[in-house]
This record gives C-alpha cells, sequence and structure tokens, in this order.
C-alpha cells in the first residue's frame, strides 16, 4: 500500500475510533440521565415486562374511571386507606405534588382508597388536608382492584405506570412524594429512552445494576 493509500486508511480507523467514542460518551451521558431517578428513589419493585391492571371505580366526586382513561400518559397510582396512619402521614405531600403536576403535562396523580363510602373519605381528606384533595380519589371499598388485581395488602403502596400501560416501578411504604426527584423520575418515563435497571427489594439487579453504585458514588 503505498503512502498516500496508508495515511487515508489511517485517517478513516482515527475517525471511526472518534465517532465510535462520541457514540459510546453520548450513550453512556444518556443511560445515566435517565436512570438516576430511579437509582436515587430505590423502588421495591422495578421493571418493564407487566401490564397494569385495568380497572373500573368510583370516584367520591360521583364520576367512574378507568385506568385505560389515562393510556398515553404516566399515571402515579397510590393505595391507602384512613386506618393507616403512615397513608396520613404522606397525604400533605401527595396533594403538593398534584399542585406540582399542574405544570408538567402527560402526568397524572390518582388514588385509591378502601374505605367504605365517599362521605367517609372526605371526612378523612378533611381532617388530613383541611379540604378536599387536589387529586382524583377512587373507591374501592373490597379491595377488589387495590388486593384483587394489584395483590396490595400493605398501605401505603404507590405504582408508576407508563404512557402504554407498562408498571415501571412500586413504592412500599411512607415517601416524601413533593420533591423534584419524584417529577423527574415520572419525565422519564415519558420518553423512548428508558432505564434498564430491574429492582427488587429495592436491590438493583441485571446487567446495568452496578450503574446505580457508579451514580450514587459521582452523586
Amino acid at each position: 500500500m503505498k503512502a498516500p493509500q496508508l495515511a487515508q486508511a489511517l485517517f478513516a480507523v482515527v475517525a471511526a475510533l472518534a465517532v465510535y467514542s462520541f457514540v459510546s460518551t453520548a450513550r453512556d451521558s444518556e443511560r445515566r440521565r435517565v436512570c438516576m431517578p430511579l437509582c436515587a428513589m430505590r423502588p421495591n419493585y422495578a421493571a418493564q415486562n407487566r401490564l397494569a391492571p385495568d380497572f373500573d371505580l368510583p370516584s367520591i366526586d360521583g364520576k367512574r374511571r378507568r385506568r385505560s382513561d389515562y393510556a398515553g400518559k404516566v399515571l402515579i397510582l397510590n393505595f391507602w386507606t384512613k386506618s393507616c396512619p403512615p397513608c396520613l402521614e404522606e397525604m400533605p405531600s401527595l396533594a403538593e405534588l398534584a399542585k406540582i403536576l399542574r405544570e408538567h403535562p402527560g402526568i397524572e396523580l390518582v388514588s385509591i382508597c378502601t374505605d367504605d363510602t365517599a362521605e367517609e373519605i372526605r371526612g378523612t381528606l378533611q381532617s388530613v388536608l383541611g379540604g378536599q384533595a387536589p387529586f382524583p380519589v377512587l373507591i374501592d371499598p373490597d379491595a377488589k382492584v387495590v388486593t384483587g388485581k394489584y395483590g396490595t395488602r400493605m398501605y401505603p403502596e404507590t405504582w408508576f405506570i407508563d404512557g402504554q400501560g407498562v408498571i415501571r416501578a412500586r413504592f412500599d411504604g411512607v415517601r416524601d412524594w413533593a420533591s423534584p426527584l419524584t417529577v423527574n423520575f415520572a419525565e422519564t418515563l415519558k420518553s423512548a429512552n428508558t432505564c434498564e435497571i430491574q429492582f427488587s427489594g429495592a436491590s438493583p439487579f441485571g446487567p446495568l445494576a452496578g450503574l446505580c453504585d457508579e451514580i450514587g458514588a459521582a452523586g
């Protein structure tokens, strides 16, 4: 091979390596961006292989709502009951989150209560929030949806479901939901680029699980 041809070949190789490095770095940066909220929040469960069961329940305002009514939107679904002190403890943060989400179209917060009547639920909300909840509250007195379809037995429990109806994360127990991290996580579920890390028992697993440790160390 003549010198000019060798130079061209070397240039092509160097250029290809530079492009590969750039693409690889960009991909890694995007992966970290979409995984950071998930890693930081450490859900009890996270995956992308389960569809959320549909439901049809009345709300305390007399309307009926289905899970499929929120198709195309990220749905934050919270399960609670008045006999659960942690549920009442986190209720103000859920109310604040609902107000924050008014500036984030495409993300909806809905709660399902297993108490008996709308009047009973409204009384609990009045006591805890000093008024009504700024998000839909559905009634499931026999827990046919909460326990029968979603398998929930301990409250509170909060699910994040993407626009295609895929369950992306479940959080067991009380949390402070009125934080930028909650909104950032919900926003990532609107993107085609999603975090592939899975969680079980609040621990990451799978080929990319180590990324959570890297993100934590960097943070």
